[in-house]
């Protein structure tokens, strides 16, 4: 293995934390990257603060604007690494979250977690909106497979115009559920364009607690991924159990999925940018495309983020901006695939 893709990692891991100090500095207070740092130091390590230090920078970087950047950022990378499985799976690069519907079923079954708790039903949001979205994305998923398949087989013409039809038939049912809501619509409405605002410390331990054991389990199986590239019989020769190792990876693409869009909202594309830009990089090799497309989806929805905040007169929900960037990187995808050209 060449030094290339490793250091590429190191990068994308220093970008990362240069981003998020960078980022906990910006807005309409502004915060230069040496306080902090300080703050960070101080929080951690203990000590004093520097006199001349505004009393109100630690509040804003701690309480504000860090768990909102946290949770950008780890939305962000589940989001890309649940795109690069789908991706590697069903080897068609059109393949993510929200292109196969995974992103709206988790969406309806937050949705209807939401509705639930408006119309008065006695359900604890806290639990039961990820428990929805995760029902909502599983649900669709055999959903889309199930209309793609043929012979026992996932048929990769078929597969996204799968999703695109029950992502339609999600659409409707969620119209329906902003009808029940009535007057609270707009909660809904704007959680639906995807949106961080307002995100705190729990939201950014929800997504770490279900993110990072998810990104463990695809990186044990990021070898056998790999090996099922050459075809199922050649896996199978080798002694990898393909039919095992689909189903566990799926089963963890779409619980981060899940969770990612009931922390968030609809946030969309970043599953099909970032895997495609850093396997032209990295290689298709698993090993290190995963990680790698946790450092960079972390990268990308925490700017996209921070452009909505701190740089727009007018805070724009996230969803809008990554879906005005990914469609039309969708459409030179897929006249790439129509040409032939890797």
């Amino acid at each position: 293995m060449s030094a290339k893709p490793p250091l590429t990692l190191l990068f994308l891991a220093l970008f990362l934390i240069l981003a998020i100090i960078l980022a906990t500095g910006m807005g309409f207070l502004s915060i230069t990257p040496g306080e902090v740092v300080r703050v960070l130091w101080f929080k951690v390590w203990g000590g004093p603060l520097a006199e001349d230090m505004n009393p109100a920078f630690p509040f804003v970087i701690l309480e504000v604007r860090l768990p909102r950047i946290l949770t950008a950022a780890i939305v962000g990378g589940g989001l890309a690494m649940a795109g690069a499985v789908f991706q590697a799976i069903l080897l068609n690069p059109l393949a993510d979250p929200y292109t196969l519907g995974v992103s709206s079923g988790a969406a309806f079954g937050a949705s209807l977690a939401l509705v639930l708790a408006i119309l008065g039903v006695a359900i604890p949001v806290f639990f039961s909106v990820p428990f929805f979205a995760f029902l909502g994305a599983m649900a669709t998923l055999a959903a889309v497979f199930s209309l793609a398949a043929s012979d026992g087989r996932f048929s990769s013409n078929t597969l996204i115009l799968s999703g695109v039809i029950v992502a339609a038939i999600l659409s409707a049912g969620i119209g329906f559920i902003q009808y029940l809501a009535d007057e609270q619509v707009g909660v809904i409405l704007f959680w639906l364009m995807g949106s961080l605002v307002g995100k705190t410390w729990s939201d950014v331990l929800v997504t770490a607690l279900f993110v990072f054991p998810c990104l463990l389990v695809m990186l044990y199986f990021a070898r056998d991924l790999n090996i099922m590239a050459f075809g199922g019989r050649t896996a199978e020769t080798i002694g990898v159990d393909s039919r095992r190792v689909k189903k566990s990876l799926l089963v963890c693409a779409s619980l981060m999925t899940a969770i990612c869009v009931s922390v968030s909202g609809i946030i969309g594309f970043v599953g099909l940018i970032v895997p495609h830009l850093l396997r032209l990089v990295l290689g298709p090799d698993n090993r290190l495309l995963i990680p790698a497309c946790f450092f960079g989806g972390a990268i990308l929805l925490l700017t996209a983020d921070t452009i909505t905040r701190a740089w727009l007169p007018t805070e724009l929900p996230i969803g809008i901006l990554t879906s005005l960037i990914g469609g039309p990187f969708f459409c030179y995808i897929f006249r790439r695939k129509q040409l032939g050209v890797q």
